[in-house]
């Protein structure tokens, strides 16, 4: 079998944050740029002569960025991971997708397959995992090189830079690497890039190339398949069934996401006590997958922005128990809270999927309004409304922004009442500042809230004049865009692609 090359992307939840976790309430999420690669190849070119009689094989995981190697052997009988390497550090998320895919393959093939998936794990499995340096901040190396807080020092950076460790302790030892984050779900598009390269690997989904226009019915089964595997394994390794938001947009690209009921990963988390894999896997491949998910993007001309403040990030879990603390001591004001957050959701989404339908129906309007409006404040913007088409559009920008506006206020209300910084004043007021610029639609801290990278929605062109303020807040733009796309094969390794071509496709404004 040759080498197999899967990645899947990051993402940003830009509505539903805490609400996404109890149906039916729904989030939008949009996939990003930003991609986790893994790359899986036989670890042995051929089998030697006495391979038959092995019941272990071999696996080799290789993480270029943290400088990592760890060795592992496979029971062909259980499926279970045993790590041979002296490395303390572990990686429960590649772990646990190596077993459930390479469950998932047991589980759904017949005898003759059987046969042939045992000879193909003889050869030993040989796994690299890179992530895109815009899941990673380099703020430190930049300021280190003396280079402006901007996009183009990060396009300078080579793809897939190493991660710096911390320094070595007074005993001469090294610190495990502490890892400073964007915020995107690196542990989500890793696991799903990992499963979704192994169970092509393996034969059990085929799935498409990045450039394949035509692959969204042929693969939506396959697709089905990856998801299932990767959201169980996500779900194992973090020791607790989130919402997956993370793993759906790595599968299936930007979407409007409702959750799963939590029971149908239940006989997984039954198996860690030690049923076996494969009954398992079985069971969670025939199980009531009840999320729902609809396609999205944002509306024409219109772009992602992250900017990384230099707070070193937020711990989710611990924000989310805090709310879920104060949901249950005041059980009256938390619900009127949410039911006021899901309105302002709401009609967040209904004004970009009315603007996207206004641009299909009026393009060469709603072109002129986006173009116009992108020079100018929100104050502004109700003076181009000089006909009903465009007033129409106009009214919807607003709109949107008055909703975004709302979904703060009411995120920065939970935090106060759970004690936790949900929206933090440092990022209120770089918030207000980045709404206040020329063609920003709206601005608002993703997912969870807290010290992770702020986003903004830009109109047209004015992304570039965003980045420069935000440079001269201390604020870093990253490269990352919006990319609808979720998870697909690539046509090679992509350390073999040139550097330039890296930085021609990050659009710097």
């Amino acid at each position: 079998m040759a080498e197999v090359v899967a990645s899947a992307p990051g993402k940003v939840l830009m509505t539903g944050g805490y609400l996404i976790l109890e149906r039916p309430n729904a989030g939008i999420v949009l996939s990003t740029t930003a991609r986790f690669y893994a790359i899986v190849k036989p670890l042995y070119d051929e089998l030697k002569s006495d391979s038959w009689a092995w019941a272990w094989t071999d696996v080799k995981l290789t993480s270029p960025q943290l400088s990592r190697e760890s060795v592992y052997k496979l029971s062909l009988k259980s499926l279970v991971l045993q790590s041979v390497s002296s490395s303390e550090s572990r990686n429960p998320f590649v772990e646990h997708a190596i077993q459930y895919a390479v469950a998932a393959a047991h589980a759904t093939f017949d005898k003759n397959k059987k046969d042939e998936l045992h000879k193909l794990l003889l050869q030993g499995l040989d796994i690299t995992i890179l992530g895109c340096n815009d899941f990673y901040s380099y703020r430190n190396q930049i300021e280190a090189r003396g280079l402006p807080l901007t996009p183009e020092a990060l396009a300078v950076l080579p793809p897939f830079t190493s991660i710096t460790f911390n320094a070595e302790d007074s005993n001469g030892e090294n610190c495990k690497p502490e890892v400073a984050k964007t915020g995107l779900g690196s542990s989500a598009a890793m696991t799903t890039a990992v499963v979704s390269a192994l169970l092509h690997y393996l034969g059990v989904v085929n799935l498409s190339f990045s450039n394949d226009q035509q692959n969204e019915k042929k693969d939506s089964a396959d697709l089905d398949v990856v998801h299932m595997i990767a959201q169980t394994a996500h779900c194992i390794a973090q020791g607790k069934v989130g919402s997956g938001f993370d793993v759906s947009s790595a599968v299936y690209g930007s979407q409007r996401y409702v959750r799963f009921s939590p029971e149908v990963i239940s006989s997984a988390q039954v198996a860690v006590r030690g049923a076996p894999l494969e009954d398992v896997v079985a069971d969670i491949l025939k199980g009531n997958w009840d999320h729902e998910r609809t396609k999205f993007s944002l509306p024409p001309l219109m772009s992602l922005l992250l900017g990384e403040p230099g707070t070193g990030g937020s711990s989710t879990p611990s924000m989310v128990g805090a709310v879920k603390k104060w949901q249950k001591s005041d059980p009256e004001r938390s619900q009127e809270t949410w039911r006021k957050l899901s309105e302002s959701n709401s009609a967040l989404e209904t004004q970009l999927s009315m603007l996207s339908k206004l641009a299909e129906e009026h393009w060469d309007t709603y072109k002129c309004v986006i173009e116009t409006c992108s020079r100018l404040k929100s104050e502004k913007w109700m003076e181009q409304a000089t006909e009903p088409s465009k007033e129409a559009i106009v009214k919807s920008l607003l709109g949107a922004r008055d909703a975004m506006l709302w979904i703060r206020y009411h995120m920065h209300q939970m935090g106060e009442a759970a004690g936790v910084p949900i929206e933090p004043e440092s990022q209120t007021q770089l918030l207000n500042a980045t709404m206040n610029m020329e063609g920003v639609l709206l601005a608002g801290v993703p997912g969870a809230g807290g010290f992770d990278a702020i986003f903004a929605v830009t109109l047209g062109d004015s992304g570039s004049n965003l980045t420069k303020t935000w440079s001269s807040l201390n604020v870093l733009a990253l490269l990352v865009r919006e990319d609808p796309r979720g998870v697909c094969l690539e046509s090679s390794d992509p350390r073999t692609k040139e550097i330039t071509s890296a930085i021609s496709s990050t659009h710097i404004e």
